[in-house]
């Protein structure tokens, strides 16, 4: 229904027999200051068009869910992950994308504790059942949603993580005051500079995060990525590789000017403690060592990790690319970028038009 969130060129051919139709892109506000909803809470849209999700105060999800159960995550749905928006950012809002490819009903809600049963749904294209969908999420009676994260209001932090342990999901509830000295934990946003002065690095190049914590990689000049890869193949993406049916995240390539001075990000979200492979797969880049890892573990560390992508150097198989784009898979994860991002990215399809 939707593709992953993408830059989309098409070249279309005129006739004086056919006109081509111009996709829209309709804003759709995600929370703001006082606010739990989406505004609008619905859309009409035809195939091509492009709803773009603006993330405002608080923190919320864009979260594919289905008429039948509005507040619990459709099974291979799409998934934006928790966007803590602090309460005195006022531009530059993180955005996230979607492609309309059929006419079909697409259902979804907030995934943070309570906000679907206060209404906080949305549907592109629901006929006439956006009222039945409402009323079911209503009746939900505000029970929490499986995984939720860290409420960005200031107070008690509750956070469910759910942990593997020896093949077994355990979940973990803790709670935190950002106040108390003796709390027992607090989820963290570690940044991470993709590039820029320091070369073809990323800085840090490990780092060791818990559940509920997050990565936001900030991307300096240059072009680059941010790609899961696994160890055994450090310079080619996860989906690419994954006997399991893994797709892991791509940020797409981030071109940033050297004079720049706001940076895109992408972020994502540390749900256990498995080690993470990341590589940067602009050409050649992975094979000079341009790697990443979250919780690597001996004997797979990440000096073994950079190493092995430079003895293959990253281009073994063919799977470096030199092109700024993404490949598109259906109901996926949907990274979220930055304003700056977005504009950087129309950037470079309106200079390849021109």
């Amino acid at each position: 229904m939707f593709s992953k969130f993408t830059t989309i060129f098409a070249v279309s051919c005129l006739s004086l027999a056919v006109i081509p139709v111009r996709s829209a892109t309709i804003n759709v506000t995600v929370g703001g200051t006082g606010v739990i909803a989406y505004t609008p809470n619905f859309v009409q849209a035809n195939v091509g068009d492009v709803v773009q999700f603006i993330f405002q105060q608080k923190n919320h999800t864009i979260t594919q869910s289905t008429l039948a159960s509005p507040c619990s995550p459709k099974a291979d749905g799409f998934d934006s992950g928790f966007v803590p928006v602090a309460a005195d950012v006022t531009d530059n809002f993180p955005l996230a994308q979607l492609t309309v490819t059929d006419t079909n009903p697409i259902w979804i809600y907030c995934r943070q504790t309570g906000h679907c049963s206060q209404g906080m749904v949305f549907a592109v294209n629901p006929g006439n059942n956006m009222a039945a969908f409402q009323a079911a999420a209503a009746a939900t009676g505000g029970s929490a949603s499986p995984n939720a994260s860290a409420s960005a209001t200031a107070g008690v932090v509750t956070v469910t993580a759910t942990v593997t342990v020896g093949g077994q999901a355990v979940t973990t509830t803790y709670a935190s005051s950002p106040a108390s000295a003796s709390s027992t934990a607090v989820s963290s946003d570690h940044v991470v500079i993709v590039g820029g002065t320091a070369g073809l690095v990323y800085s840090p190049s490990n780092i060791t995060a818990q559940p509920g914590d997050t990565v936001t990689f900030q991307f300096h000049s240059k072009n680059h990525t941010a790609t899961q890869s696994s160890f055994a193949s450090p310079c080619r993406a996860l989906s690419s590789t994954s006997t399991t049916g893994q797709t892991g995240f791509d940020s797409g390539f981030m071109p940033v000017d050297a004079n720049a001075t706001q940076f895109p990000t992408y972020t994502i979200q540390i749900n256990d403690t498995t080690p993470i492979w990341v590589y940067c797969r602009q050409l050649t880049h992975c094979g000079s060592g341009m790697t990443f890892s979250v919780n690597a573990v001996e004997p797979n560390s990440f000096a073994a990790f950079q190493a092995k992508a430079i003895q293959l150097n990253g281009t073994a198989n063919g799977t470096a690319s030199a092109v700024g784009s993404t490949d598109s898979t259906n109901g996926a994860v949907l990274p979220v970028r930055s304003a700056a991002a977005i504009m950087a990215l129309v950037g470079v399809v309106a200079g390849l038009v021109l």
